[in-house]
């Protein structure tokens, strides 16, 4: 019911993101398919400005307000994006989009809090 939403900085930072359940697979999939030694990322490989993030949220959870950028405030690192190229390379890939993960996420999230509010 928010009229707005602010958010620090300019809106330009990238930053990557991947579904958990993603991550699970991942995981399990590397315990099952990967041997070697060292280190091993698991990232979706994609990147979005916390910009164009903000209205993907907005779409997904139906915002109908205005979202300010509060420029007097950091960025933070200009981007962040994983090496994935290990993972990538034996195959595997992430299933689930950033839309439909925040889709998913916030129905989990709606449906919690309506069984919250019934327990209580």
């Amino acid at each position: 019911n928010q009229k707005e939403v602010t958010l620090w900085g300019t809106g330009s930072p990238l930053r990557e993101f991947l579904y958990v359940d993603d991550l699970a697979e991942g995981l399990i999939y590397l315990l099952q398919n990967y041997s070697e030694r060292g280190h091993v990322n698991i990232g979706s490989g994609m990147e979005i400005s916390i910009k164009d993030l903000a209205l993907l949220i907005a779409e997904v959870v139906d915002f109908q307000g205005n979202i300010i950028f509060d420029e007097s405030k950091p960025d933070g690192t200009p981007r962040k994006l994983l090496d994935n190229k290990k993972i990538f390379d034996t195959g595997w890939r992430p299933k689930v989009t950033l839309k439909d993960g925040l889709r998913l996420s916030y129905q989990d999230y709606l449906k919690r809090h309506i069984e919250a509010d019934r327990a209580a």
